[in-house]
């Protein structure tokens, strides 16, 4: 049956004038739009990087200028980095944060809305400043994403673009701290009745560590910057290479940047906290564990920045070694939680666990790159080469970009009231992830070969041609894969609205109990909350006291004692009432159907569960397989 398209127009909401509509996007203190407007503005400088990126990948396809010149292309690799991982992933994570913590918590807004929205000017305008450096007579800041000295003294590097780069981070970095401190005291203090710390999503957890880690690591930066600057235009001398003032430098820089790889990567991984339990059908396994988890690599991130030093020979090589071997335990950890939640559940691979599985492959095959250069003897050998440019996206892109789509295709409804087209998603999965590995796959070996990063050109007999060219190809696929996301978005913003609370049928945290997209101040009427599962247990009481039933603690006579979740007081009596006095039998059979609805029998399930674990093992060996026998060809 075609619905009539009449009625379908109807069900969207009624056009606001422009001026309207700009006056309340620049004066809102509302937390969801502030949220959309860091995810709008940090995809563009995702864009905007990409594009940087694609210039770069250009130049290198042949030796000899190409495209651009030596001087440009320096400008270009470092605001490449600048931009992706200071005004596109740092961001990104508080526009997740913005739009879905405070109702994941039951608050109807953030604890400081107006310094909320300071936050995102300071953001916005800070990013501009930094990359106005393009607009000089010399360009913009040249130096590096990592600005070692003396590079970046005003001697080698005299232009303003420079000044920008510095005070236009330092900005950008203010606006970071002011969200952190927002975010903390939200979570602290506005909580809804009923959520207990250990009620939280995973995702608020995330948010409330990552938050506890920028207010640590993001005011070292801003100091770092304010002497480099006071250092150009003052000469104060403080990083004076005759004091040791770049391995000062170093210091406070990687400091502030070990830590600010976990507040990338934290959120994300919250993310796909989110998003398995929905498409498993079952709740998050060892949820105690995951928290502990996100605490300890907030705590070890502090203790292993000199790893970036190892070449120096002015650090404690075994402790700082010893360390970056010890955070890789925890990680290694939340990968159990994801494989045992997916273990035995009824799987649904639609386009946000697509893009959730083509994370935990690529952030896995980063991490075991990430072991390799946990070892100074080989860490020396390639140092900043294209073996840690390589290793480097696979982490920081594994995580950030393939977690985005995921939460992108995941919240959209929840965000917009409109779903995303399925096939679409896939296409546009399939195409970033193939283009993804092919670009970077192949810098590994490079690497290995000797090609250092940085560099604008190299000679036809370094042998470094072919391989380059590869990773060019793979670039353009990468960058194409975008347009079908962005067609996704126009077509469907013409759909009408979706009129169920829970779009995907089977959410957990209280975000899923609301409207989509949600009122003004998140919540017409708030659930009880007796658990991390609210709008599970409001929706499907019989599947979750069953689910109760069959997770015990072991040792604990009391029913209903979970081991996934400690905080259960008060649940099962929650559910009884939401149930009423219903034989014990049909209690079981309605669950069971539920579970079970549209789907195969659990048998078949977990012979899906397999298959996709044996494919994706195989994607990953086939990955090491190619990496070693490369290594092994060119050694």
């Amino acid at each position: 049956m075609v619905a009539d398209p009449i009625l379908l127009r109807s069900t969207a909401p009624p056009r606001r004038a422009l001026g309207r509509e700009l006056v309340r996007v620049l004066t809102t203190t509302d937390h969801k739009l502030i949220g959309k407007l860091y995810l709008i503005t940090s995809f563009v400088w995702f864009l905007v990087g990409g594009l940087m990126a694609l210039l770069i990948r250009s130049e290198l396809t042949y030796p000899g200028q190409q495209v651009v010149n030596d001087e440009l292309y320096n400008q270009l690799f470092t605001m490449h980095g600048t931009i992706m991982l200071l005004l596109f992933a740092t961001p990104l994570f508080f526009g997740f944060a913005n739009v879905l913590m405070p109702i994941q918590i039951g608050a109807p807004d953030v604890a400081f809305p107006r310094l909320n929205m300071l936050s995102y000017w300071l953001y916005l305008f800070g990013g501009l400043i930094a990359a106005s450096g393009f607009l000089t007579p010399e360009g913009a800041a040249s130096f590096g994403w990592t600005a070692y000295t003396p590079l970046s003294d005003d001697a080698r590097t005299p232009g303003i673009g420079g000044d920008l780069w510095i005070m236009g981070l330092y900005i950008a970095g203010l606006g970071t701290i002011l969200g952190a401190v927002n975010f903390i005291t939200t979570i602290i203090s506005m909580r809804a009745p009923g959520m207990t710390m250990f009620r939280m999503p995973i995702f608020t957890w995330n948010t409330l560590i990552t938050s506890l880690l920028v207010l640590l690591a993001f005011p070292i930066l801003g100091g770092a910057l304010l002497m480099l600057e006071a250092d150009r235009l003052l000469d104060a001398q403080i990083y004076d290479p005759s004091n040791g003032g770049p391995l000062l430098w170093q210091h406070l820089f990687w400091f502030f940047g070990h830590p600010e790889v976990y507040i990338i990567a934290l959120p994300f991984f919250g993310i796909v906290s989110e998003i398995i339990p929905i498409f498993a059908r079952k709740p998050i396994f060892g949820y105690v564990g995951l928290v502990g988890a996100t605490i300890a690599i907030a705590l070890y991130s502090v203790a292993v920045w000199a790893h970036h030093m190892f070449v120096t020979g002015a650090v404690n090589l075994p402790f700082f070694s010893g360390m970056t071997f010890v955070i890789a335990v925890p990680t290694g950890v939340k990968f159990f939680n994801w494989i045992a939640t997916m273990w035995g559940g009824s799987l649904s691979f639609d386009t946000p666990m697509l893009w959730t599985i083509g994370f935990l492959v690529t952030f896995l095959f980063g991490g075991l790159t990430g072991v390799i250069l946990a070892s100074p003897p080989l860490d020396f050998h390639v140092s900043d080469s294209y073996f840690v440019v390589a290793h480097f996206h696979y982490v920081v892109f594994g995580t950030v970009v393939f977690a985005m789509f995921a939460g992108f295709y995941l919240w959209w409804p929840k965000l917009t009231g409109r779903m995303l087209d399925e096939r679409l998603g896939k296409v546009h999965f399939w195409l970033l992830f193939v283009g993804f590995h092919m670009t970077f796959l192949v810098q590994h070996w490079l690497g290995v070969e000797g090609m250092p990063r940085r560099y604008a050109d190299y000679l036809p007999e370094d042998g470094f041609t072919a391989l380059n060219q590869v990773s060019t190809v793979g670039a353009f696929l990468l960058s194409l894969s975008t347009l079908p996301f962005l067609y996704n978005v126009y077509i469907t913003s013409r759909n009408p609205q979706v009129r169920s609370d829970d779009p995907w049928g089977w959410g957990r945290s209280l975000e899923w109990a609301t409207s989509s997209p949600p009122p003004r101040h998140n919540f017409e009427q708030l659930p009880r909350i007796r658990s991390e599962s609210p709008a599970f247990d409001l929706h499907h009481p019989e599947t979750a006291i069953t689910e109760l039933r069959q997770n015990p603690r072991e040792g604990d006579p009391e029913e209903g004692a979970m081991v996934d979740a400690p905080d259960q007081a008060g649940r099962e009596e929650h559910l009884r009432e939401e149930l009423g006095e219903i034989p014990p039998g049909a209690l079981r059979d309605a669950a069971l159907k539920r579970q079970h609805e549209g789907e195969d029998s659990g048998r078949t399930q977990t012979k899906r569960f397999l298959t996709a674990m044996f494919v994706l093992g195989g994607v990953v060996v086939a990955l090491i397989a190619m990496l070693v026998v490369g290594i092994l060809l060119l050694g």
